[in-house]
Order: C-alpha cells, then structure tokens, then sequence
C-alpha cells in the first residue's frame, strides 16, 4: 500500500471550536489519482498533514511507502518529503523575497536534483507565467501567479506523492484548465499517487477516485 492509516486519532483546535479526527482503517494504492471533498473546516487539510508528516497524530500510525512516518523524527520527514512528497499548499508558503525561478530551484537543492532549467521554464510556460515575473521576488506576484509558482515548485522534482490542497481557488478559468490538464498530464506520465483536495466538485471527473471526507473520518466537535 502507498498510503495506510490504522487508529489514528489527532486533535486540533478552530477559532470556536475543539475537533477530534478518527480514521481507524483507511488505505491507498498504486498511482491512483483521488478526489477528497468535503465541506470547508471538516478535517481535509489536516488529513493532508498528517499524511505529509507535517503533523504528528495523538496515537496511531500512518505509513506511506511502508515508511513509518508517525515514527520519523523532524529531520527525517524533512528529508522523506524533499524525496518524495510534492505540496501545493492553500498559503502557498513561498519565501516572499526569492523570486519564483529560486523559490523553484531551492526545492530541487533540498532534493538533490540537478537543476533542470529547460523543464523549469516548460512548466512556467505552460502555466502562463511571463519570463519577465519569473525574477520578481514573489511578493511582488499576483495570488493567482503565485499559486501557479507554489505549482511548479511542487512538480518539478516528479515526486512520488502529490498532494494538492485547494489549488484553484484563485485562478481563473483559463489558467484553471490549463493547470489540470498539465496536473493530470504529469501525474499520469510519472506514476505518481495524486491527492487533490477542493471544494470544487466538478473538477472530480478528472480523478480515478472521489471520497468524501465523512466515509473515511469521523470528526467530533466538543
């Protein structure tokens, strides 16, 4: 299995409330490509996390590559999703003063890829990002240009697993279109395990799979 959850249970607190998130058996295989709705603050993004090993679960495992991930200290889930893992995260969490060409190339250091300067520039083009941006320090960018940044920087290593929390909410229909054709182009061609996440529910008919978050979780308030 490529992803497996057994009795996992986190905690996390909103601005009103205190949830608790269960997920005692849940599995994924092969380079599946997979929709997970739900409706917003329900769990989604969280569940994302602790795949990424970006949070830890109260109790439980979660094994992704049959690697222990829940048992990783911080170094090594550092180093697990520089290989591994690619994150369009909803903040796009860029660093503000490096522009979008080294935002890039700073996730291909962490990875130890070479840099790959012609598949750089491919991507950007394909997601109609103008040469004369990729030098700006991204806070000087558009929140639509730098979703399509936090983008490339996720897919330019080819990662195993591809996980995409919300990453259309600020583009307009063209560049929309352009990103799921060019999401699902590479995923295919890669063999990568794609989790999408949106509130958007007719982009579900580009995946193999859709899941709603209530049939694997179980969410309590208190």
């Amino acid at each position: 299995m490529s992803i497996k959850f057994s009795n996992v249970i986190h905690s996390y607190a909103s601005s009103s409330d205190h949830w608790t998130l269960k997920i005692s058996d849940w599995e994924i295989g092969g380079n599946e490509s997979i929709f997970i709705h739900g409706p917003s603050g329900c769990g989604k993004t969280t569940l994302l996390r602790l795949i990424a090993g970006l949070i830890s679960p109260l109790q439980g495992s979660i094994s992704v590559f049959n690697q222990r991930i829940d048992l990783m200290n911080q170094r090594e889930k550092d180093r697990f999703r520089a290989n591994n893992v690619g994150f369009v995260f909803q903040e796009f969490n860029l660093i503000p003063y490096l522009s979008a060409i080294e935002n890039v190339r700073l996730a291909q250091k962490f990875a130890g890829q070479q840099i790959k300067m012609a598949e750089l520039f491919g991507l950007f083009a394909e997601l109609n990002l103008k040469d004369h941006d990729l030098h700006k320090p991204t806070n000087q960018l558009s929140i639509g240009e730098k979703q399509r940044v936090a983008i490339v920087r996720a897919m330019i290593n080819r990662p195993n697993l591809l996980i995409v929390d919300e990453p259309t909410s600020s583009l307009d229909k063209t560049n929309k279109d352009d990103f799921m054709r060019l999401l699902m182009d590479s995923s295919e061609s890669n063999g990568t395990l794609l989790l999408f996440v949106s509130h958007e529910y007719h982009l579900s008919s580009f995946f193999n799979k859709a899941i709603a978050l209530y049939e694997i979780a179980q969410i309590q308030r208190s």
